[in-house]
């Protein structure tokens, strides 16, 4: 089946949306509480599986569901059909800071592949599926997981990315180690596997894990800044512990700061 052909425009630096613009009767799918705003004249519609229709019958429709729910995404996905007579017009927004982008797969030989999670939505006729990587190491010690996302078709299909996103074009031979976290995504052609850092001060003082990615061109390969498991750890390592103490309590600072904010608890 061949993807419906929809206009897009992404707005805003850190915090991006991207709206898309719906032909009568064309149709985006898209994950579970991305949704922004949307025009009148577009019907909502809860899916089973990612939509693209390139397996018939029940079997089919099971098979592309299941493959969702080994990424750890929902058996379900939304699709938003302009059912009007003029283009009407639909918004995602990515979940936390960093960048969305843009993934024309005829441009990319009709697949890319990219970390869990990091899938927005994308015009319906693309499949949404599972990436079975072929080396045991990438899979044991991937950061990710053994399986990661894929999608295929011929039409645009969008992830986000964390921070500020980086674009690297890899010749062929190139090779390019990366943090696993910050991965976001490369064309069919980059060969990936997981390199062990090596050393035992590199090991127990690095502070980097032990592992990375290693990539090989040919081929295209998005790079975050800011993946959002680190994030998340900086917040948890920052939060008050139970009882409401925190990491400067009884710090000069740490006592100002809160007079400073009204909180009269010392």
């Amino acid at each position: 089946m061949k993807a419906h052909e929809i206009d897009y425009h992404i707005y805003g630096e850190e915090m991006q949306y991207v709206e898309i613009e719906l032909d009568p009767q064309e149709v985006v799918v898209a994950e579970a509480g991305s949704f922004m705003m949307m025009d009148n004249g577009i019907k909502m519609e809860t899916i089973f599986g990612d939509g693209s229709q390139q397996e018939g019958g029940i079997f089919g429709k099971l098979l592309s569901a299941g493959k969702r729910v080994l990424t750890g995404e929902s058996l379900f996905m939304t699709a938003y059909q302009n059912i009007d007579f003029g283009k009407r017009k639909v918004s995602f927004a990515s979940p936390y800071p960093g960048k969305i982008v843009p993934i024309d797969l005829q441009e990319f030989g009709g697949k890319f592949i990219c970390q869990k999670d990091s899938f927005l939505c994308a015009a319906k006729g693309v499949a949404v599926g599972i990436e079975f990587t072929k080396k045991l190491g990438t899979g044991l010690f991937g950061g990710e997981g053994f399986i990661m996302q894929k999608v295929e078709g011929d039409g645009m299909a969008f992830v986000h990315s964390g921070g500020t996103l980086a674009k690297k074009e890899l010749q062929s031979g190139e090779v390019l180690r990366v943090d696993t976290g910050c991965l976001v995504g490369f064309t069919k052609d980059i060969d990936y596997d997981i390199e062990f850092v090596g050393g035992i001060k590199n090991t127990l003082f690095g502070g980097e894990g032990i592992f990375f990615a290693t990539l090989s061109g040919p081929g295209i390969v998005y790079i975050q800044s800011l993946p959002f498991t680190r994030l998340a750890d900086r917040i948890i390592a920052s939060a008050p512990k139970a009882g409401g103490s925190s990491r400067e309590e009884g710090s000069l600072l740490g006592g100002l700061g809160r007079m400073l904010d009204g909180d009269n608890r010392f």
